[in-house]
């Protein structure tokens, strides 16, 4: 054996066959890359980007080589939101090698091969070796050879498929179902051929009574027919099965039926995870709102409390299916969409969140009120709680505009799928997520019943009414919080500094707004006009102020977070070191209810310690295309997103829920 050497890379020739060999009989000859730690190469399909490895044999007259065979791949993100299939440590590529059925005795022969390959680390670098091996044909005396021994279990199986696929799909988007072995993950990785173009493939599953339900959506537009390679993970045994179809198009009933399924276990999802956003912390000020509402219109008409109920739904409606106007137009532009971030993430549409919110605060504290038309009963507060259908759809826009920077359980799966689909898909998805989030209040609004529990109305309401105000000053502090995130200290003391100015010049509004002469109305226009120039100039400092840098730094009794980038990542994982991994967003309330309630625990950081598991954080508060990417490996398109890695090299991640409990991640972190 003779090896060749590149950047981050040594090269090698290694054989299976028995020595002497016997003329016209097969023997396989591998191609060993090893890498450096940091390095990974290329699949036969790269992916977004990379070059597959090339093999050029140099073989003695009338020896023949069959196609080169890769080894079953792992998929990984670079940065800019690229997913690429490779491998790190070491890449194995083999051919069958025929030699003729008639060899000369007791003569060596020279195998040659000549490789290019490109290994990316931080940088990519190209590199190529000559390799070579010498065999021996049949000889007249005994020999003593060692075979070598090459790993049997990095390859596709030869065989079919131990379960069956369905393919459906019309258009481009294919679907690839089936169902699994009970207990095991799967990955597909397609291999276009030329002229056919794919996109990232998005995985949805769940659970059924024989195993895994899990369906695969992959954008594939060419002439040619599907390939791809299906990859089963089941404890520490890797296999990998091609499969292959040369028509996508529904042909009849069973098809038909597969495609159904999977829409509506994804649009399920999508209904659930509507419904839980009511219990999430992000939504709660407003809920508390629609629920003194609910109280305020205790002595009315059956049939008002119902429309009361529909003009909220209404709201949430309006805003979710926005929302996926938006997304399918990003899509349409080629960005990347993620939930939540794409808001979030900007810090002008944290401060125009925060502004509203405080103003909300103050009309509910009676310090100010806004009149909708000549009467001066016609006020903010009694449409939103009494009077106005208008009240409360906006509470409906309202609690739907807070909602979005959080991910519930169902929900990140959800929209995932719903992400790589149609536009009609999107639109479908949403709705779903908008229906399970306003049923609870239809169903209290239809129900005549309910006001049994209601108490009824007095001087006790205004109270109530101030009460319901906090809530909101506290989701400020979170705003505030937020923004200095994402902007810095001073960003943040611009904001305080607008609360003080608008607080100001509400309390003269309120003052004025009991006069109904024309300079009471011509000073209260003045006032809104003097506000909004105050928030312009107040948004622009905001906007050009410093980002605020990302801090993992902890106090003595905390846990002491490394800051993620792929590259540490995977320094972590060839090393085979346990890690726990954190995606997180200052503007994500589960995220900081878990790391509050769950993470950053005495008993967690104490097994942290025990068992030299690496805290490694990813801080999505503003945009970092390297995370986003992440997140797509794991199928989501928000945070939070907790990830064990146990200790030891190629052990399969674990990804824990959304909501997390201490006994959760502690039970995870001892595995």
């Amino acid at each position: 054996m003779f090896a060749g050497t590149g950047e981050g890379v040594d090269a090698s020739l290694v054989f299976d066959a028995s020595m002497p060999l016997v003329p016209g009989k097969p023997f396989t000859a591998v191609v060993v890359l090893d890498l450096q730690p940091g390095f990974h190469t290329y699949w036969q399909y790269p992916g977004d980007s990379g070059l597959a490895p090339k093999v050029t044999w140099h073989l003695p007259e009338g020896w023949k080589a069959g196609p080169i065979e890769f080894a079953i791949p792992h998929q990984f993100s670079e940065s800019g939101d690229m997913i690429v299939y490779g491998y790190e440590k070491q890449q194995l590529l083999r051919a069958v090698i025929t030699p003729p059925k008639e060899l000369p005795r007791n003569q060596t022969f020279e195998i040659k091969a000549s490789l290019t390959w490109l290994a990316c680390k931080e940088l990519c670098v190209p590199g190529s070796a000559d390799v070579e091996l010498r065999v021996l044909g049949p000889t007249d005396g005994p020999i003593d050879w060692k075979q070598a021994i090459v790993p049997k279990g990095a390859w596709p199986e030869s065989g079919s498929l131990p379960f069956s696929v369905s393919f459906s799909g019309k258009g481009i988007n294919k679907l690839v179902s089936f169902t699994g072995q009970g207990g095991a993950t799967y990955e597909l990785y397609p291999d276009p051929a030329e002229g056919t173009t794919v996109g990232h493939v998005t995985r949805i599953s769940s659970q059924g009574a024989k195993g895994p339900a899990l369906v695969f959506s992959i954008p594939w537009e060419g002439p040619a027919p599907f390939r791809g390679l299906l990859v089963e993970q089941n404890g520490g045994q890797r296999k990998g099965w091609w499969v292959l179809n040369n028509d996508f198009q529904v042909t009849d009933g069973k098809a038909d039926k597969a495609s159904l399924f999977v829409l509506l276990a994804a649009l399920f999802s999508g209904f659930l995870g509507g419904l839980i956003l009511n219990l999430m912390p992000c939504v709660l000020p407003v809920i508390s709102l629609k629920l003194f509402s609910f109280i305020s219109q205790a002595g009315e008409s059956p049939r008002r409390i119902l429309l009361h109920g529909v003009a909220f739904a209404a709201g949430i409606f309006l805003w979710f299916l926005g929302l996926a106007l938006l997304v399918i137009a990003l899509k349409a532009e080629g960005s990347q969409v993620t939930w939540g971030a794409f808001q979030f993430q900007n810090s002008l549409f944290v401060v125009g969140l925060s502004v509203l919110v405080f103003l909300f605060a103050l009309n509910l504290f009676g310090l100010f009120e806004i009149t909708l038309s000549g009467s001066a009963t016609n006020s903010l507060d009694q449409a939103t709680h009494r009077e106005g259908y208008g009240g409360s759809f906006f509470q409906g826009l309202f609690a739907t505009l807070l909602a979005t920077p959080c991910t519930a359980p169902f929900l990140g799966s959800a929209l995932g799928f719903a992400f790589g689909q149609s536009s009609l898909v999107i639109s479908a998805m949403f709705a779903s997520v908008a229906f399970g989030m306003s049923l609870p209040y239809l169903l209290l609004s239809a129900r005549p019943k309910w006001r049994k529990w209601i108490p009824k109305t007095g001087v006790w309401m205004e109270r109530l009414k101030q009460v319901m105000g906090f809530p909101l000053l506290a989701t400020n502090l979170w705003l505030l919080w937020v923004l200095q995130n994402q902007r810095g200290s001073d960003a943040a003391l611009t904001l305080l500094t607008l609360f003080l100015i608008l607080g100001f010049m509400a309390w003269l509004f309120g003052i004025l707004g009991s006069r109904a002469s024309r300079s009471g109305a011509f000073f209260r226009w003045l006032i809104l006009l003097l506000a909004l120039a105050a928030i312009g100039v107040a948004a622009q400092r905001i906007r050009i102020a410093e980002p605020a840098g990302i801090s993992t730094s902890t106090p003595n009794d905390g846990i002491s977070w490394v800051p993620y980038s792929p590259s540490a990542l995977d320094s972590l994982r060839a090393e085979g070191k346990p890690l726990l991994l954190d995606f997180t967003a200052s503007w994500c309330l589960t995220c900081q209810f878990n790391e509050r309630t769950a993470i950053n625990l005495p008993a967690v950081r104490k097994l942290i310690k025990e068992k030299g598991i690496t805290a490694m954080k990813g801080d999505w508060t503003n945009a970092n295309p390297a995370i986003t990417a992440a997140l797509k490996s794991f199928d989501r398109v928000g945070v939070p997103l907790v990830v064990f890695y146990p200790a030891g090299k190629g052990n399969k991640p674990i990804v824990l829920p959304e909501l997390l409990t201490e006994k959760l991640v502690l039970d995870t972190l001892i595995k």
